[in-house]
């Protein structure tokens, strides 16, 4: 693959690269780039980590070794108990490559980092203070802003989350970052000031954030706005029913599922999007892309229910690999979530 593909390969379906120049000289220059996507390991995964998952699946076909940071230190400093960390760094460990397989791709380049073995080291820490005496607090608070549980009475700890998340970039020995557009102001913050400690700056790589179920947020701690990767069928279903979804109006997260996960699964195996109808409804659709889906679904051509069976459907499919291991899922959960 030469680097134009390769390039628009690992822009597919994102919302930002910072920048995509850097990028390009990069792949030029490096056989093997280094990219690491960071979790913290605080509410259950979701589906909307397929998202993350197939451009981690991009960034390997692109010829990048992978490495994911499970950071069960970010997830204390994000308000998740010291004393169920350690369970809930368990269960991401299980289920976190179990969400990549399940799209098809091959791991052998895909590395799993627990971020307290790295961040408790002297070396790290000393630099994480070196860091903190050039970033101010308001520069911290606002780059926590979207990510961190600040609330109206913040700790200290929310503030040392960034700074450390800068830190990662290095420690990692990676040169890029893969998140979503809720890590961009921290990401422009390690660009900002890793430089001065004497590390060069990160390409940072942004997907756009998919919407939930009902509202604007798919959210780990409201089950509504989310498909939990062990629930069951009729769940699943009910929970897609109740999804917001608007006749005519494709700003929903029953839509941007469809686009960003659906449809680009189905095209990476070459597979069509069916929809299954009753005859006296005009019987069966079939879609090769997600603009044919809208452009249908805008029209009124395509009932909302219709849809919403057909992307049940899909789901239940994609996640049955992971559900395979349900036991031993289901009992690393009890003990990570009670």
């Amino acid at each position: 693959m030469d680097v134009e593909k390769r390039l628009e390969l690992i822009k597919r379906n994102t919302e930002e690269i910072i920048t995509e120049d850097e990028l390009k000289e990069l792949l030029k220059k490096k056989k093997k780039p280094v990219v690491y996507w960071g979790t913290a390991p605080t509410g259950r995964p979701h589906i909307g980590y397929l998202f993350p998952a197939l451009k981690i699946a991009d960034l390997l076909k692109a010829g990048f070794h992978v490495k994911i940071l499970l950071a069960d230190l970010h997830a204390a400093l994000d308000n998740v108990s010291w004393e169920i960390v350690d369970k809930r760094y368990e269960y991401y460990k299980k289920i976190i490559p179990l969400i990549i397989k399940s799209i098809g791709v091959d791991i052998k380049d895909l590395e799993i980092i627990q971020g307290s073995e790295m961040q408790l080291k002297p070396e790290y820490m000393y630099d994480v203070l070196q860091m903190s005496s050039h970033v101010s607090v308001h520069d911290a608070t606002k780059a926590a802003s979207d990510v961190v549980k600040m609330g109206d009475n913040p700790k200290l700890s929310g503030i040392i989350y960034p700074i450390m998340q800068a830190m990662d970039e290095q420690y990692l020995e990676v040169d890029c970052q893969l998140g979503g557009t809720d890590q961009r102001k921290i990401m422009v913050l390690a660009r900002e000031n890793l430089p001065k400690l004497g590390y060069k700056r990160r390409i940072e790589i942004m997907n756009p954030l998919i919407p939930g179920l009902v509202g604007k947020k798919m959210s780990s701690s409201d089950s509504k706005t989310k498909i939990d990767f062990l629930d069951d069928e009729e769940i699943i279903r009910k929970k897609v029913n109740d999804a917001d979804c608007v006749a005519g109006n494709p700003d929903n997260g029953v839509m941007a599922f469809l686009k960003y996960v659906i449809m680009t699964i189905k095209k990476d195996n070459n597979k069509k999007f069916i929809i299954k109808r009753d005859k006296k409804y005009g019987g069966d659709l079939e879609y090769k892309s997600y603009e044919e889906v809208e452009k249908d679904f805008v029209a009124k051509k395509l009932h909302p229910l219709d849809l919403k069976n057909a992307v049940a459907n899909e789901i239940i499919e994609i996640i049955k690999p992971i559900q395979k291991e349900r036991k031993i899922l289901e009992k690393l959960e009890k003990e990570a979530y009670g």
